[in-house]
């Protein structure tokens, strides 16, 4: 391949025509952005419609396994991963002369505009994704909901975890209109809130996570008695999980379903 003789260097002036995802968000982040015929395979998840926002046009391209062996007889100029895609992998496709960009998961709102710069150039579309962007901040200022007093929500998955203050999933329920009782029991990131806690923390709304297929222990809360007994705040299955996953403009859809039910409070004091 020409990138092993040229080295990493010759990339940046090379516009790729045979890429390859292999991270649920790239798949996305790829998607939006890549031109015609350019994107060749995306990974599993995207063809799953619990995970994938995409999943109509995730299914129109083959599906990858992102292993290295798989996706380098897919003769790939770009692998597109996540920083926490197996490094194993990483390091076995840059040994064999393959581009591989990563991208980090989006902590925040403001990493939204960042993945699409960072793709639009990865993929030699940065005009494309500066009218994303533009779209995007539009849309997130139109959308922003500035009433007070904000009722005070709880995010709550299986596992009893919570999402903390420094996360996407608590900045899509700021702009939204609610501050994210997590932050205060010091859970800036995210962790565990145990049931009891969050009985005590009385919160004016639990978004409840999904409840995926199977049986699981982890999945035990979610059916608990003392968290249904909370139903008059318990809005369960309104977290829409693949609108909250990744860092793109599908958080839109997140933000515009939490901001309703904000303002449908709103109406009812």
């Amino acid at each position: 391949m020409v990138a092993v003789l040229l080295g990493p260097a010759a990339w940046a002036d090379q516009r790729p025509e045979r890429v390859v995802s292999v991270n649920l968000c790239t798949d996305q982040l790829g998607l939006l952005l890549a031109d015609s015929g350019q994107l060749i395979s995306v990974s599993r998840l995207a063809h799953e419609p619990d995970s994938s926002a995409m999943v109509e046009a995730a299914r129109a391209l083959p599906a990858n396994g992102s292993g290295a062996e798989e996706v380098y007889l897919l003769t790939p100029d770009l692998v597109l991963a996540g920083t926490f895609t197996d490094s194993a992998t990483v390091q076995m496709l840059r040994d064999l002369g393959i581009r591989v960009e990563l991208f980090a998961p989006a902590r925040s709102l403001e990493d939204v505009p960042a993945r699409l710069r960072q793709m639009g150039a990865a993929l030699g579309r940065t005009a494309v994704a500066e009218e994303m962007v533009a779209r995007f901040e539009a849309d997130l200022a139109a959308l922003t909901v500035t009433l007070t007093p904000r009722p005070r929500a709880a995010l709550y998955y299986v596992n009893s975890y919570t999402s903390g203050d420094r996360s996407l999933a608590s900045d899509i329920l700021a702009v939204a209109g609610f501050d994210n009782v997590a932050s205060e029991v010091g859970l800036d990131w995210g962790g565990v809130l145990p049931l009891e806690k969050l009985v005590m923390l009385a919160p004016d709304l639990i978004i409840q996570g999904r409840d995926y297929p199977g049986q699981a222990r982890a999945e035990d809360t979610l059916d608990h008695p003392a968290l249904l007994a909370l139903s008059d705040t318990l809005q369960a299955g309104q977290l829409t999980d693949r609108d909250w996953i990744c860092g793109t403009p599908q958080v839109l859809n997140a933000i515009r379903a939490m901001r309703d039910l904000r303002l449908s409070m709103e109406a009812d004091r």
